[in-house]
Order: C-alpha cells, then structure tokens, then sequence
C-alpha cells in the first residue's frame, strides 16, 4: 500500500499514530557500477540507515546524519527531495507495531570511514541495487532500490 492510499484509507476512527521516519540511500562508484550501503537493523535485517526527524534540521540534513551514525558515512552529498517514500511496520520494545511513513534521501558517498559511533551495533555492506533489494524486507524499499 503506498503512503497516498494508506492516508486516503484512513477514517475519522482510525487511532493508530503514524509516524514519519527518513533513511539515506547512499551509493558510490564501485568496480562495476553503482552500488548502495546497507547495514543490519537492531533485529539483523539488512536496511537503509534511518530515523526520526530531528528539530532544526530539514530531513536530507538527518538522513546524512544518519548515514554518518549507522554507516560511517562522514562527508556525502544529499538530494533535498526524497526519492521515494514507502510504508513499513515497526515493532516497538512493548511488542506494539506502529506505523511508520520513511521517506528516503539520496546520498553521494564521498568520505566513508571505519569507526562511527554505531559501529559495534551493526554490520554494513556495499552491494548493487539489484542485490540490496533481494536483502530488504520491505516491498516499498524493495521497489525504489528496483528503480535505480
């Protein structure tokens, strides 16, 4: 379901908040061609670097600061407009599942370190666009990674 017809479902009844998370799509050049950075989530699923918006930063500044926190992504070029948005269900520390709008930012990696703060917490990996979207498991990133 995209985020449109997800909105446009919803009834003046509906009390399940939805929230609005943003992700860095970062790429760079690697030997035969694009390729884009992935890292494990908290559960070990392969996903984009993501979070919540963050107060006096437009949501292209937080997903580079994202990328920077999840992947050592230290210096990168970032498109102000999302290339795409889609919908995911994220579990919370209590079990419920909330709904989560993510919309993802275009990253041109050009400085890529080895330590970052999250570094411990997960693993990265540059793959192609074809590949990364056999590792996700989300249909919406499945479908903007396909379109690259």
């Amino acid at each position: 379901m995209s985020p449109k017809d997800l909105l446009d479902d919803m009834s003046g009844n509906y009390t399940t908040p939805i929230h609005r998370q943003l992700a860095a799509l970062c790429h760079r050049k690697g030997k035969k061609g694009r390729e884009v950075l992935l890292v494990t989530s908290s559960e070990g699923r392969w996903i984009l670097p993501k979070g919540w918006p963050m107060e006096g930063k437009h949501d292209s500044e937080a997903a580079l600061v994202e990328a920077w926190e999840e992947a050592g992504v230290r210096e990168g070029k970032v498109k102000r407009k999302p290339i795409g948005t889609f919908v995911a269900v994220k579990q919370s520390k209590h079990g419920d599942e909330d709904i989560c709008i993510t919309r993802v930012f275009e990253v041109k990696a050009k400085k890529v370190l080895d330590v970052y703060p999250e570094v411990k917490r997960r693993d990265r990996r540059w793959v192609s666009a074809k590949v990364a979207a056999r590792l996700v498991t989300e249909d919406g990133l499945r479908e903007i990674l396909r379109a690259l």
